[in-house]
């Protein structure tokens, strides 16, 4: 493109109802305005450009041409948190910053093909939310050849907008909590808490009408630090007072790992506790509950919001009864020989974390069972969702259970005699 051109097409963009852009980003936005013109158009749309926030700002002044564009920071939570401190620290203690941690200590994921791994296009492609170590950043170097940065505010705040607004609308959660074992989307998006707010939005109802939002409930008043009582794992300690429900959490435990088929704690419960993946004492449990109530007070009485919120506790427990149920069946097959360890299985019992890489069809029923159902079966009751819960649960599981059963059955009658 000749120079008069560039210097025309840079002056375009330059235009701001804000003002110049910081000087240090002038040179940034010259060039850029040619080779990424999006980028330039999202920076100038966003609060950044209006506050003089540049290129530079995040990105560092190292790069200067295209020959050392490898010398441009990629930034990550901690530059954020030069200007939103507060919004990093809630982060930093959210579920949300342990997601790349979580992923990482699942053993199924290291066997993952590289073309999944590679440019975070399996489970990395979500959990890159979390918090990533520098030596992280070079593992997914060595495998894919280049940095995908250490940016995590990003998942919700798209660059390079950046945009609140973008942010607090339920679509942003959609690209990740939705499908196969967490379809959070799907259950609101079904639920009379989606609905109204797309009436709001096609205006059948006012703008002012009570219409929440995911960050309604799970990041009130704009809360960063995402919890919730259960867990991504629908467990909790201590274990219910309940004799039939305490022993049937016992053995989703040791489907987990958590626990040894002896029942003693493993190395595994240490993880689990570092990832906040399920509360680990009665005091934080009921935190969660608590401030969760707190938001169902804003359009609900108290007594029905804990009445629902109850309902979802039994769903768990029901819900756990015969998922227990599979798990022992399961476990009687290795037991009996007649089902075997698969690749890097440390015991002879189910391991529900196997995922898909489970050696026997009878074992992917029960993971299934596990990751699917009962997933959709307890979140579906706490997300107002009746058909999820219902249909793509808890029948589920039923059925689950049913072919577990024969499948057993069948393997017994038909084992060779020895």
């Amino acid at each position: 493109m000749p120079l008069a051109a560039l210097s025309a097409l840079a002056a375009l963009f330059l235009a701001s109802p804000f003002g110049s852009p910081p000087k240090a980003s002038i040179r940034c936005i010259e060039c850029h305005a040619r080779s990424t013109p999006g980028i330039v158009s999202d920076w100038k749309l966003s609060r950044h450009a209006e506050a003089s926030v540049g290129c530079d700002s995040c990105h560092g002044t190292e790069h200067g041409t295209a020959a050392d564009a490898a010398k441009a920071r990629l930034p990550g939570p901690d530059t954020c948190a030069r200007c939103h401190a507060a919004q990093v620290a809630q982060y930093k203690g959210s579920k949300h910053a342990l997601a790349w941690a979580a992923m990482m200590a699942m053993p199924t994921f290291h066997y993952q093909s590289p073309v999944l791994t590679d440019g975070l296009k399996g489970c990395g492609g979500c959990h890159a939310i979390g918090l990533r170590e520098e030596a992280d950043q070079k593992a997914i170097a060595k495998v894919s050849g280049r940095d995908y940065g250490a940016g995590s505010c990003d998942s919700c705040h798209t660059r390079h907008t950046f945009s609140v607004k973008e942010a607090r609308e339920p679509q942003a959660c959609k690209s990740c909590h939705m499908g196969f074992d967490h379809a959070q989307w799907e259950m609101y998006d079904a639920s009379k808490h989606g609905v109204r707010h797309e009436l709001v939005k096609l205006g059948a109802l006012p703008a002012t009408a009570s219409a929440p939002t995911c960050q309604t409930c799970h990041m009130p008043k704009g809360d960063h630090g995402v919890m919730t009582g259960w867990g991504f794992l629908g467990i909790r300690f201590p274990l219910p007072e309940d004799p039939a429900w305490r022993a049937d959490q016992t053995t989703i435990m040791k489907a987990l790992g958590i626990l040894d088929p002896a029942g003693k704690p493993t190395t595994m419960l240490e993880v689990v506790k570092g990832a906040k993946m399920a509360r680990m004492t009665e005091a934080e449990w009921q935190g969660e509950r608590d401030r969760m109530l707190v938001t169902c007070r804003q359009c609900h009485a108290e007594s029905f919001a804990r009445s629902q919120l109850r309902r979802g506790d039994q769903m768990i427990r029901e819900a756990d009864r015969l998922m227990a149920e599979a798990i022992e069946i399961v476990a009687g097959l290795y037991r009996d020989g007649l089902l075997q360890r698969s690749k890097g299985q440390r015991v002879d019992y189910p391991d529900v974390l196997r995922l898909h890489d489970s050696a026997s069809v009878v074992e992917l029923k029960l993971f299934t069972m596990f990751m699917v159902h009962r997933m959709r079966a307890f979140q579906g009751a706490f997300h107002d969702s009746p058909d999820h819960a219902l249909w793509s649960g808890w029948s589920e599981m039923q059925k689950d259970l049913a072919e577990i059963r024969a499948a057993a059955k069948e393997m017994r009658r038909t084992r060779p005699p020895r």
